[in-house]
């Protein structure tokens, strides 16, 4: 068991007083030591103190990577309530429905990015629990900045900030994050504590994450693979990490040799970017070490480029979901590239791992089942959806994933397909019910089927198959115009087929394999 400190303000306090001056985060033109980002911690955690926020509230953060998204997160988790990530890709009524079904108070989220401003698109939402919008960056008139927002927690003293953080234990809510899933409404997924950090601490171990690591986090803060396994594995390390916003692979190329960047896990496609790119020789790597990938299936030739290509002298694979705080299986860092391009790797200590027929029965080595894990890095349970907790995780613990794999001689395993029809768009789970639900409220649609079909550069991506209300009229390009203006991008179909009828068994269950 870890001997780190087992809340997340435990961590950040403990970062301050062992490596006060080494810097936690570099940002361009700026940079924050662990003894400042522990300060301004505090200053967030006085201010929601401040705003009445109670221990065991919720409050959502939706903005990019930044130092801000950090510390706002420390102050949340300082003050003792519950983080509540909302993806910046989602637009206003996705996010709105996150915000009313966690009951959020209050609002940390950007002001100006990707051409919106994003307090303007909550407004007029249902969202009957929030009682206040802070934005970080710049906001405009009538609207909390952050500044000032912190400059409201002058009237809390510091000793009641650091009292409420004294008092998170281990075992609270950290975070409540929002997945897809068949029902087409997102599902928040409660994990504490000290199982986050047990299983970062764990996977920091196994990735060999060092604590002068330059660690480049692209992916976003909103993902477990941007949080838990970014900035929080970078805590406990007290290695410093540089969050990026928005990727070019140019500037990150760029950044990689002025920076020296030697840590950088990303999907597949990041990689195959790097790889693509006309002018690659030109760019320093020579500092990249260590890369973790996963999500997708990828070429054994793709693990051997990236070693001698890229310069990465360890690449790991691995596997989880946001229901088992984001990582059950992780690749030895001397294995093969044939273990590393099929397999996810073996189950971490402490979780359990099995594939299981129809009926519940354990499966031989080699044979497909459904995968199910137990162990300390299992969900506490779905936000305030006991139904749906019970028909994941079954009277004996074992959390039941929907996917299909195989586990090796070794242990290792290999996903082989998913029972609910999940697919990954660039990284991003998609899932076609929730992407269904959305469509079916355009006005000229009566039925609507999406799968994902195969992308060269994105993996996968979704396909629609429309069938118009009696009268209506409408195009490929315009539904596609439509879902851009409704749900985040990853989501949005890029490929359309208006039919007569969708194939049907005699339930009324549409038949996707006929589709595909």
């Amino acid at each position: 068991m870890t001997s780190l400190p087992q809340t997340l303000p435990g961590l950040i306090k403990a970062a301050a007083q062992n490596h006060p001056q080494r810097i936690a985060i570099r940002e361009p033109g700026s940079e924050l030591s662990f003894a400042v980002l522990d300060a301004l911690r505090l200053q967030v955690a006085r201010a929601l103190i401040a705003s009445g926020i109670e221990a065991g509230d919720r409050i959502a953060l939706w903005a990019p990577n930044c130092h801000e998204w950090v510390a706002a997160a420390l102050g949340i988790h300082s003050a003792g309530a519950i983080l509540i990530p909302v993806n910046t890709r989602m637009k206003g009524v996705e996010a709105a429905d996150i915000l009313e079904q966690s009951g959020a108070r209050l609002l940390f989220c950007i002001g100006e990015f990707l051409n919106d401003y994003f307090p303007d698109m909550i407004r007029g939402q249902n969202t009957p629990a929030l009682e206040r919008v802070v934005v970080l960056g710049k906001a405009h008139a009538g609207d909390l900045g952050w500044a000032e927002f912190l400059r409201q927690g002058e009237q809390t003293p510091e000793a009641a900030a650091l009292e409420r953080a004294a008092a998170v234990r281990p075992e609270d809510i950290s975070d409540i994050m929002f997945t897809s899933g068949t029902t087409g409404r997102p599902k928040g997924v409660m994990t504490c504590h000290g199982q986050n950090i047990r299983a970062f601490d764990e996977w920091s171990r196994c990735t060999d994450l060092q604590a002068d690591d330059r660690y480049l986090i692209i992916n976003p803060f909103f993902h477990s693979f941007g949080y838990k396994a970014g900035w929080l594995a970078a805590l406990m390390r007290g290695c410093t990490i540089y969050p990026l916003a928005v990727f070019d692979t140019d500037s990150v190329l760029t950044l990689i040799g002025r920076e020296r960047i030697s840590f950088l896990p990303g999907s597949p496609t990041l990689f195959l970017s790097f790889l693509a790119h006309p002018k690659l020789k030109d760019f320093d790597l020579s500092s990249l070490r260590v890369a973790v990938t996963g999500a997708a299936a990828i070429a054994p030739s793709m693990i051997h480029r990236m070693r001698d290509e890229l310069g990465f002298k360890v690449v790991v694979t691995a596997y989880g979901l946001t229901e088992c705080c984001g990582v059950a299986t992780i690749c030895d860092r001397d294995a093969d590239a044939e273990t590393i391009a099929h397999t996810s790797g073996r189950a971490m200590p402490g979780i359990e791992l099995r594939c299981i027929d129809e009926e519940g029965k354990e499966v031989p080595a080699g044979s497909e089942g459904e995968v199910v894990m137990r162990g300390y890095n299992v969900m506490q349970g779905y936000f305030n959806n006991p139904e749906a907790t019970a028909d994941t995780i079954d009277r004996d613990g074992w959390l039941h994933t929907g996917d299909i794999g195989i586990l090796d001689a070794h242990g290792n395993l290999k996903i082989t397909d998913r029972l609910k029809d999940m697919y990954i768009v660039g990284g991003f789970n998609c899932y076609p019910a929730e992407v269904e639900r959305i469509l079916t409220a355009h006005p000229a649609i009566a039925q609507v089927a999406v799968i994902g079909v195969p992308d060269e550069r994105q993996g996968e991506v979704g396909k629609a198959f429309v069938v118009l209300r009696s009268g209506a009229t409408l195009d490929a390009a315009g539904l596609i115009a439509w879902a851009r203006e409704n749900m985040a991008n990853y989501k949005v179909p890029r490929h359309v087929a208006i039919v007569e009828a969708l194939p049907m068994n005699a339930s009324g269950k549409v038949l996707k394999f006929q589709l595909r």
